[in-house]
């Protein structure tokens, strides 16, 4: 039986997870908290392109999920997020429930492509 997605979880999800590489490259950080990534070696653990690697690990430190060494060439996991505990629980749900948290993110992207749509729609009624 899958556990259902709590409320807390639903919501850090659905504000701030953008994609499933970001869930990813953050469950991974989280995982390792010791560890220091280059976008390098981020990209080849999720099988993505190097930009993106570097595009993930920058959008965890906007999120303030990640920080940078001081060198600027390695990142890791910020432990002292106030969403730790959420996170924490988003990573049990998502090792027992792929396809609903998956589902959930994929319905935030849905969601802003059609409000996107639909701005146009009202731009071209205006005009």
């Amino acid at each position: 039986m899958r556990r259902p997605i709590p409320d807390d979880v639903r919501r850090f999800v659905l504000t701030s997870v953008g994609s499933v590489p970001f869930l990813e490259a953050l469950l991974l950080l989280r995982a390792h908290p010791d560890e220091g990534w280059s976008p390098s070696e981020l990209a080849r653990r999720l099988y993505v392109a190097p930009p993106l690697g570097e595009e993930l690990l920058a959008q965890l430190v906007d999120a303030g999920l990640a920080s940078t060494s001081g060198d600027g060439k390695s990142w890791r996991w910020n432990a002292g997020t106030a969403l730790s505990q959420t996170i924490d629980e988003l990573a049990g749900i998502y090792s027992e429930n792929v396809v609903d948290v998956t589902e959930l993110i994929h319905s935030r992207q849905e969601r802003r492509a059609h409000q996107f749509a639909d701005a146009f729609l009202l731009r071209r009624k205006e005009g």
